[in-house]
């Protein structure tokens, strides 16, 4: 029977709600086991929307109920043990569903917090071809606002579920700690081992009553018509009850609509988000044109309303949708459990109706999983992500999910024998069927995942890591052969294949192409790809091949990209050892001239440390060699981009300059260089090129002192100019001595700038004193250090500073013998 909500506050309700407040978690959830054991059904069913929403949290966001993204079991044990037991398949709560699901109770769930696509259709009275969804929405007798799914207490409970993950948001106090070990994604992987089992049966639900079952759920009448997309179809488990004698004859008849469920709303919650320019492109023109009357019949009677409503679900289609790190993990879980549950399947008797009689619903719903329920939206889930996410190394979530996805022998029972050496294991034939019916994710999506990787740095170890890893799973053995003949099957002509159809008329659920036994023909073979490629993206799809010139030049265009990181990641290299070894704890009293013009020739890439810059040489070089393997590049053809690569560079591999083309004005960046300075890859050399006393104060100088000894050195600069030329001009001992000790600006080293203006005008000041040296706290504590050593010696300021100067002149004297192009200061 249906009841309706109670009206007035129990004094049941009121009390748990007081408990919330009063009492710790542990004694709440003990509570709560007591009275779901010990109360009726009656008047446990006023009390299960609130628990619910306690648990999960409101659907607006603002309740965060018991916060199971957030809970771990390293930082709150007790708490995410209690939780654990409470939510378990065989716990408190889905006790309290089973036992409200035996009284046939109804709860209602708004569909205004649905997924975006979902409820846009059902305001527009369009009905989802998720059989989900029917039978189940209730229209209130006002109109079209506050629609309603009308759930079981299993649904309800499920659907709060499953997109707690969508309204509750993680916290940044957990970053730190991995999703994985989140009490949410525990029990996503506990339901899914429960509900799909890869051995057995699904578990009954305990007993309520003597001899009493659980019934499935009953069909209700629709309150208003609705357009569906397509033909109206019923579940794997109506369809298999219509040919048995009897509901008893199979008990799993009776619970496998948990696991067609389950399924459904996890998949329906989690990847049904799309925009509203894919939404368009999935509907058959049929649809459209039955929608259209629909449409035009509604406004002859209401006269405009059906436009608002239609604007509503406009908008509802633009509303941006960005998944979470959390919410990717999770579907990679379910990605690699469904890949678990698909290739459990039992082998196929040798004879055909043999398996009609004999197979059981659970194993027809392990052959119908995938194609019929998770691919079609996840793919347009990936789709959305390889064109929305960031391009940072968070995409590794995505690409993982991607991957695994690629890959369902992995998850398969048998395993690959064991040998000695590391070789990658070849791609048996059996999946061949798989990849083809399958192209678009290996084919469409890789092309996807080239743009992106264009556009990274590469330098980064993460980054390097995403296209190793791809370039490492494509280029399994066997497996480019066989993505190859897909395509090929999907490019030959239309000579015995029916004519073309709307993909909604060519799924499975409409043909039963799943439940039939194909005859292995090339022709039913390229029907099935074509029927995969044109179900996925509509009729005037213009396929761009994965082996074809484009996606080859990308390639060739990424190859070039890792060969210029390579020499990148050389040049911080060895950039990073000199400046390790030069860091000495004399050098940090040291006074060099680099610190006085200002240069900056790091990278800001310097800080990933030489394990990193190591691991990103080798992650970018097994990438390079798997591409190759993949596309059969050219090896010369390579030699020589690597050749172009390294000239690319300065003669000492040091000055990472932008690629640029020398001209009459100076230099030109070329697309290339541009790329190179958005992406941190190059830089010019930045540095002072003006007048050295002039410079801006430096951190690493004190302020009143650079003015004083400015003022100081121009007086003495004035005064003594005459001298000091007539005495540099000489040629002897003494002019080379004065060469050493006074600045000449002409003779700092010129460097290559940009932009560079061709008649730049040069000044020579000649020579004169520069004390500025003096104000350097470097220099001012290392002569600290010195007075202060010469006082345990008995020497005082006068003798100290008499002793510096005739060190420093003699240091001077034994320099000028070997170089005029020293500056002292």
């Amino acid at each position: 029977m249906a009841g309706p909500h109670l009206q007035q506050p129990s004094f049941l309700l009121a009390t748990l709600k007081a408990d919330c407040v009063n009492k710790p978690f542990a004694q709440r959830c003990h509570d709560l086991r007591t009275v779901i054991e010990e109360l009726p059904a009656k008047e446990l069913h006023g009390i299960f929307p609130w628990l619910v929403e306690s648990i999960f949290g409101s659907l607006d966001g603002i309740i965060i109920g018991w916060n199971l993204l957030c809970l771990q079991g390293r930082t709150n044990p007790t708490e995410y043990s209690v939780a654990l037991d409470f939510l378990d398949p065989s716990g408190p709560m889905m006790k309290l569903v089973y036992k409200l699901q035996a009284e046939e109770y109804r709860y209602d769930f708004p569909v205004s917090y649905l997924p975006g696509p979902v409820k846009a259709s059902i305001q527009e009275q369009v009905l989802p071809e998720c059989s989900l969804y029917h039978n189940k929405v209730q229209f209130p007798s006002s109109g079209g606002l506050g629609l309603n799914l009308v759930l079981n207490p299993f649904e309800y409970y499920m659907f709060y579920f499953a997109i707690s993950l969508i309204t509750q948001k993680n916290t940044s106090a957990t970053h730190h700690v991995s999703p994985s070990n989140s009490a949410y994604f525990i029990l996503v992987d506990t339901y899914l081992k429960c509900f799909l089992p890869t051995e057995g049966s699904v578990l009954p639900p305990p007993p309520l009553n003597p001899g009493g079952a659980i019934p499935s759920p009953t069909p209700r009448s629709p309150a208003v018509p609705f357009t569906s997309y397509g033909m109206h179809h019923t579940s794997l488990l109506k369809r298999h009850i219509a040919h048995q004698p009897s509901l008893n004859a199979d008990p799993a008849s009776q619970e496998i609509w948990r696991s067609e469920t389950l399924l459904q709303i996890f998949v329906e919650m989690w990847l049904h988000h799309y925009s509203l320019e894919v939404y368009q492109k999935m509907q058959s023109p049929h649809v459209k044109l039955e929608v259209l009357h629909y449409r035009l019949s509604i406004s002859s009677k209401h006269h405009g309303s059906p436009a608002q409503s239609s604007y509503q679900a406009l908008h509802a289609y633009q509303e941006s949708f960005n998944p979470t790190e959390e919410h990717v993990l999770v579907v990679r879980l379910l990605v690699k459990h469904l890949h678990a549950f698909s290739n459990s399947l039992k082998p196929e008797p040798l004879s055909p109706s043999a398996h009609s009689h004999t197979a059981s619903p659970l194993e027809e719903f392990k052959r119908v999983v995938i194609p019929r329920f998770v691919r079609q939206k996840l793919y347009i889930f990936l789709q959305h992500c390889f064109g929305h996410w960031p391009l940072d190394a968070s995409f590794r979530a995505v690409l993982e999910m991607w991957l695994s996805y690629l890959q369902p022998w992995r998850y398969a029972p048998e395993k690959p024998p064991q040998s000695t050496e590391h070789l990658p294991h070849s791609v048996s034939e059996k999946w061949a069927t798989f990849i083809q019916e399958n192209l678009l994710m290996y084919t469409k999506l890789f092309a996807g995942f080239l743009n992106r990787a264009l556009r990274t740095d590469l330098v980064s170890p993460k980054n390097a890591f995403m296209v190793f890893r791809v370039a490492k799973v494509f280029a399994q053995p066997n497996l480019a052969e066989m993505i190859l003949k897909g395509e090929q099957l999907f490019l030959q002509p239309e000579l015995v294949i029916p004519h073309r159809q709307h993909r909604l008329f060519m799924t499975p659920t409409f043909g039963g192409a799943f439940f039939s036994s194909w005859p292995p023909t090339t022709a039913d073979a390229s029907f099935k790809v074509k029927n995969h490629v044109y179900s996925l993206e509509g009729q005037d799809f213009q396929y761009k091949q994965m082996f074809g010139t484009e996606v080859r030049n990308l390639v060739l265009k990424l190859a070039q990209l890792i060969c210029q990181a390579q020499q990148t990641a050389k040049s911080i290299s060895d950039h990073s050892a000199e400046t390790m070894a030069s860091q000495s704890f004399f050098s940090w009293f040291r006074f060099t001239p680099s610190e006085m013009n200002g240069s900056y020739t790091g990278n800001d890439l310097d800080e990933i440390g030489q394990d990193s810059i190591k691991k990103t040489d080798e992650y970018l070089e097994k990438a390079l060699e798997y591409l190759c393997q993949i596309f059969k590049l050219n090896g010369a053809q390579l030699t020589q981009m690597m050749k172009n690569c390294e000239t690319a560079q300065d003669k000492n591999g040091k000055n990472q300059l932008p690629d640029c083309i020398e001209s009459e004005d100076g230099l030109i960046l070329t697309p290339l260089g541009r790329y190179q300075i958005i992406n941190g890859l190059r830089r010019f050399e930045v540095k002072y090129q003006g007048d050295t006393e002039l410079q801006p104060i430096r951190s690493y100088e004190n302020a009143t002192l650079v003015r004083l000894l400015f003022r100081l050195s121009s007086v003495l600069n004035a005064k003594f100019a005459d001298q000091m030329d007539v005495l540099c001009s000489r040629e002897d001992f003494v002019g080379r001595l004065c060469r050493y000790h006074l600045t000449k600006p002409h003779l700092i080293k010129k460097i290559r700038c940009s932009p560079m203006v061709k008649n730049r005008t040069s000044q020579n000041w000649g020579p004169r004193i520069s004390l500025r040296f003096l104000a350097s706290y470097r220099t001012l504590i290392f002569l600290l250090m010195i007075y202060f050593s010469a006082s345990w010696f008995n020497i005082g300021p006068v003798g100290c500073t008499f002793i510096i100067l005739i060190g420093y002149f003699l240091y001077a004297t034994i320099m000028t013998f070997f170089s005029e192009r020293w500056k002292p200061h």
